[in-house]
C-alpha cells in the first residue's frame, strides 16, 4: 500500500510552510479592497478551497431565492462559537454575488441552484461593514470624502455619492436615518446585499460621556434596527450580520451589553446557521489543505486495510469502528485518520480560545509541513504520527494547555530527551516502529484537554 504522501499532495503553501495566521483568518474588509490573498479575494478560487456544508447551503439559497425576488429571508443572523466560520460564510455570500467570472466557474453552486430551482444569482450591489476596520471616532475616507457612520458608510458603499447624500445630514450630525430613507437607499440600488460583520466590537467602543463622530450607542442600535425593518420591505434585498455566540466573546462588561441589545434587535430573526458536522470539518480541511487527490483507488485501498483490521480487532477496539460507514469516515477524512478529528472537534474546541474551524486548519497545517519535510511515510496521518518533537506544532497545541507542558513533553511525550525516545533505544522492535513515542503522543492528544477549564 501507498503512504499517504504518495496519493495526495498538500497545496503549495502548506508544502512551503508559507501559511500564516492570516491567511487562515478571513477578512471581509481585506477581501473588499482587494488585499487579501488569492485564496480568499478570488471567488473561483475561494470556491475551490471552500466545501459547501449544510448550513452553508441553505444560506446561500436563502440568498439567491431573496436576490431573485423569490421568497428567502430578508435578514440572516450568524451567531455560532468562536471560530465557527461566520466570517467564511460571508466571504462566500460576498463572492457569490460580486463574482467577476461565471456562476458555473464556482465549485458546488450549480448543484445548489439545481436543487433550489433557481436559473441564476443576480450579481447584486455589495456593503461590507466591518467592526474592525474603523473605531467609531475614526471617518472613513473616500477621496476628498469624510464618512463618519455606519449609515453613511453603507451609502457610500452601494450609491458612491449619490447614495451618500440621501443619509448626508444624518452621517454629519451623528443621527440614525430612519427606516423610510433606508428603505428608499436599499430600493435604489437593489439587488443589493449588506454584510454585517464583527458589530460587537465596534458599538462597545461608544461612551457614555464622550462624543464620538460615529454617533452614539443609541443611535447604532437604532440604526442596526432601522435597517433590518427597512430589509423586510425590499424584495431583492438581505442583510447579514454575525455575532459571537457567547458573553466570553463579547470583550467585556461593554462587549456584553453590546451583544445583548443586538440580540434583542434580531431576536425576530430565523438564524440559518447549523454548526458543521464532523463529516463536513473533514472535507473543510481536505478542501483547504490538500489538493486534489491522485489515485482514489490507492486512497480506498488504504482505508479498506485499516477497516478490516478494527473489524478483526472486535470488542478490543471502540464500537464505531466495527460499523461499516467507518470505512466511508475514513475515505472521507483521509489522509487525516478520523480519531485525529474527532479529538480536536470532541476534546480541543472544548478549550476556551481554541477556534473551530481556524484553530484546526492552523495545527494541521504546521503538522503536514512537518511530516512532509520529514518524509513521513504513515499510511494515514493518525493520532500517533503528530509530529510533537516540532516546536511549531507543539506549540499550537500547549499554547492552549496552560503553563507548565513543555517540560512534560520533552521529559515525558516526544523529542530527544524523553524517555518515550529513551524506551525505544533500549528496545529496538519498540524503535524500529516508534512504538513509545507513537502511543505516548496519541494518550496526549485525547486527554491533555481535561487538563484545564473548558467551557460551559
Amino acid at each position: 500500500m501507498k503512504p499517504w504522501r504518495e496519493i495526495i499532495v498538500p497545496h503549495p503553501d502548506v508544502l512551503n510552510g508559507t501559511f500564516q495566521q492570516s491567511e487562515f483568518a478571513a477578512d471581509l474588509t481585506a477581501v473588499r479592497t482587494g488585499k487579501a490573498t488569492r485564496e480568499y479575494g478570488d471567488a473561483k478560487a475561494f470556491y475551490e478551497r471552500t466545501f459547501i456544508t449544510e448550513g452553508m447551503g441553505r444560506l446561500l439559497t436563502q440568498v439567491a431565492e431573496r436576490l431573485n425576488g423569490k421568497g428567502g429571508e430578508p435578514v440572516i443572523q450568524l451567531q455560532t462559537a468562536f471560530g465557527g466560520g461566520k466570517t467564511h460564510t460571508l466571504l462566500a455570500v460576498y463572492h457569490l454575488v460580486s463574482r467577476k467570472c461565471a456562476l458555473g466557474e464556482l465549485v458546488g453552486i450549480p448543484g445548489l441552484l439545481d436543487q433550489a430551482g433557481l436559473m441564476d444569482v443576480p450579481q447584486a450591489q455589495i456593503a461590507v461593514l466591518d467592526g474592525t476596520a474603523h473605531a467609531p471616532g475614526q471617518p472613513w475616507k473616500h477621496g476628498e470624502q469624510a464618512i463618519h457612520t455606519l449609515w453613511g458608510e453603507l451609502a457610500w458603499q452601494l450609491g458612491k455619492g449619490e447614495g451618500y447624500a440621501m443619509v448626508k445630514e444624518a452621517d454629519k450630525n451623528g443621527t440614525s436615518p430612519g427606516k423610510a430613507v433606508l428603505v428608499e437607499l436599499l430600493g435604489r440600488y437593489a439587488p443589493c446585499v449588506v454584510l454585517l460583520d464583527e458589530l460587537v466590537v465596534y458599538i462597545r467602543q461608544f461612551v457614555e460621556s464622550q462624543a464620538l463622530s460615529g454617533g452614539t450607542y443609541d443611535s447604532n442600535l437604532s440604526f442596526i434596527q432601522s435597517l433590518t425593518e427597512a430589509a423586510k420591505l425590499v424584495p431583492n434585498a438581505v442583510v447579514l450580520a454575525s455575532l459571537p455566540e457567547s458573553d466570553s466573546q463579547a470583550g467585556g462588561p461593554r462587549g456584553v451589553s453590546a451583544l445583548k441589545a443586538l440580540e434583542a434587535v434580531f431576536n425576530r430573526v430565523q438564524a440559518l446557521w447549523k454548526t458543521v458536522a464532523p463529516e463536513e470539518a473533514f472535507e473543510i480541511v481536505r478542501r483547504r489543505l490538500f489538493e486534489q487527490i491522485k489515485d482514489a483507488t490507492a486512497r480506498d485501498q488504504v482505508c479498506r486495510a485499516f477497516a478490516d483490521a478494527y473489524v478483526a480487532e472486535g470488542a478490543k477496539i471502540p464500537q464505531e469502528t466495527q460499523e461499516a460507514r467507518y470505512f466511508d469516515r475514513m475515505v472521507q477524512s483521509y489522509p487525516i485518520h478520523p480519531e485525529v478529528f474527532a479529538q480536536l472537534y470532541e476534546q480541543w474546541t472544548t478549550i476556551e480560545g481554541f477556534q473551530r474551524t481556524r484553530g484546526v486548519l492552523k495545527l494541521m497545517a504546521k503538522v503536514i509541513f512537518r511530516l512532509w519535510q520529514d518524509n513521513n511515510k504513515d499510511l494515514m496521518i493518525l493520532p500517533g504520527s503528530l509530529p510533537l518533537y516540532d516546536g511549531s506544532a507543539r506549540n499550537e497545541l500547549i499554547y492552549y494547555l496552560g503553563p507548565g507542558w513543555d517540560p512534560v513533553m520533552d521529559r515525558d511525550i516526544d523529542g530527544e530527551r524523553a524517555e518515550t525516545t529513551m524506551l525505544e533505544i533500549k528496545e529496538t522492535r519498540f524503535g524500529s516502529v516508534q512504538a513509545a513515542r507513537r502511543v505516548a503522543r496519541t494518550v496526549f492528544l485525547s486527554s491533555a484537554p481535561s487538563s484545564v477549564n473548558t467551557k460551559p
